[in-house]
Protein backbone atom coordinates (compact mmCIF):
# COMPACT_ATOMS: atom_id res chain seq x y z
CA UNK A 1 0.00 0.00 0.00
CA UNK A 2 1.08 3.11 -0.56
CA UNK A 3 1.66 5.60 2.04
CA UNK A 4 0.67 8.52 -0.08
CA UNK A 5 -2.46 7.18 -1.47
CA UNK A 6 -5.78 8.67 -0.71
CA UNK A 7 -3.17 11.94 0.20
CA UNK A 8 -4.12 15.41 -1.48
CA UNK A 9 -2.04 17.09 -4.30
CA UNK A 10 -0.21 19.95 -2.97
CA UNK A 11 1.28 22.60 -5.11
CA UNK A 12 4.24 24.85 -3.53
CA UNK A 13 3.82 28.36 -4.89
CA UNK A 14 6.89 30.94 -3.67
CA UNK A 15 6.47 29.91 0.51
CA UNK A 16 3.13 28.70 0.32
CA UNK A 17 1.56 24.93 -0.12
CA UNK A 18 -1.81 24.61 -1.92
CA UNK A 19 -3.58 21.41 -1.09
CA UNK A 20 -5.73 19.92 -4.12
CA UNK A 21 -7.95 17.31 -3.16
CA UNK A 22 -9.24 14.99 -5.82
CA UNK A 23 -13.55 15.72 -5.72
CA UNK A 24 -15.63 16.02 -7.98
CA UNK A 25 -17.35 19.47 -8.68
CA UNK A 26 -21.15 20.04 -6.73
CA UNK A 27 -23.08 21.62 -9.82
CA UNK A 28 -21.26 20.91 -13.20
CA UNK A 29 -23.84 22.94 -15.11
CA UNK A 30 -24.85 25.59 -13.51
CA UNK A 31 -28.41 24.31 -13.11
CA UNK A 32 -29.28 24.24 -9.58
CA UNK A 33 -27.04 27.50 -8.77
CA UNK A 34 -29.30 29.42 -11.09
CA UNK A 35 -32.51 28.04 -9.52
CA UNK A 36 -31.56 28.98 -6.32
CA UNK A 37 -30.34 32.08 -7.27
CA UNK A 38 -33.93 33.26 -8.90
CA UNK A 39 -35.66 31.71 -6.31
CA UNK A 40 -33.74 34.35 -4.08
CA UNK A 41 -34.89 36.94 -6.14
CA UNK A 42 -38.40 35.90 -6.18
CA UNK A 43 -38.44 35.79 -2.74
CA UNK A 44 -36.76 39.52 -2.28
CA UNK A 45 -39.43 40.46 -4.47
CA UNK A 46 -42.31 39.39 -2.36
CA UNK A 47 -40.89 39.98 0.91
CA UNK A 48 -40.78 44.35 -0.64
CA UNK A 49 -43.98 44.37 -1.78
CA UNK A 50 -45.63 44.98 1.23
CA UNK A 51 -43.39 48.36 1.70
CA UNK A 52 -44.11 49.72 -1.72
CA UNK A 53 -45.50 52.67 -0.59
CA UNK A 54 -43.06 53.46 2.15
CA UNK A 55 -40.57 52.53 -0.63
CA UNK A 56 -42.18 55.00 -2.84
CA UNK A 57 -41.68 57.51 -0.51
CA UNK A 58 -38.11 57.40 0.28
CA UNK A 59 -36.84 57.23 -3.39
CA UNK A 60 -35.87 53.52 -3.16
CA UNK A 61 -38.32 51.86 -5.29
CA UNK A 62 -35.67 50.71 -7.48
CA UNK A 63 -34.54 48.28 -5.31
CA UNK A 64 -38.66 46.10 -5.93
CA UNK A 65 -38.11 46.57 -9.66
CA UNK A 66 -34.10 45.44 -9.52
CA UNK A 67 -35.66 42.35 -7.66
CA UNK A 68 -37.96 41.58 -10.33
CA UNK A 69 -35.35 41.87 -13.12
CA UNK A 70 -33.12 39.64 -11.13
CA UNK A 71 -35.85 37.14 -10.90
CA UNK A 72 -36.93 37.94 -14.70
CA UNK A 73 -32.91 37.55 -15.47
CA UNK A 74 -32.31 34.31 -13.45
CA UNK A 75 -35.64 32.83 -15.47
CA UNK A 76 -33.47 33.69 -19.12
CA UNK A 77 -30.27 32.09 -17.25
CA UNK A 78 -32.20 29.26 -16.37
CA UNK A 79 -33.54 28.08 -20.04
CA UNK A 80 -29.61 28.57 -20.83
CA UNK A 81 -28.41 26.53 -18.38
CA UNK A 82 -30.81 23.84 -19.16
CA UNK A 83 -30.61 23.72 -22.48
CA UNK A 84 -26.60 23.50 -22.46
CA UNK A 85 -26.84 20.87 -19.85
CA UNK A 86 -29.55 18.87 -22.31
CA UNK A 87 -26.46 19.44 -25.39
CA UNK A 88 -23.99 18.44 -23.46
CA UNK A 89 -25.72 15.33 -22.68
CA UNK A 90 -26.54 14.72 -26.03
CA UNK A 91 -22.73 15.33 -26.97
CA UNK A 92 -21.39 12.66 -23.95
CA UNK A 93 -23.63 9.80 -25.48
CA UNK A 94 -25.13 10.22 -29.12
CA UNK A 95 -27.47 7.41 -28.77
CA UNK A 96 -29.81 9.44 -25.64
Amino acid sequence: MDPHEGQPMTHEVGNRTFFVADVEPLDVDGVRTVEVGTAAWLVAFVALLPFYGRLEESGNLWWLWTCLAGFGFGLLGLEYCRRRRNRRTVLADPEV
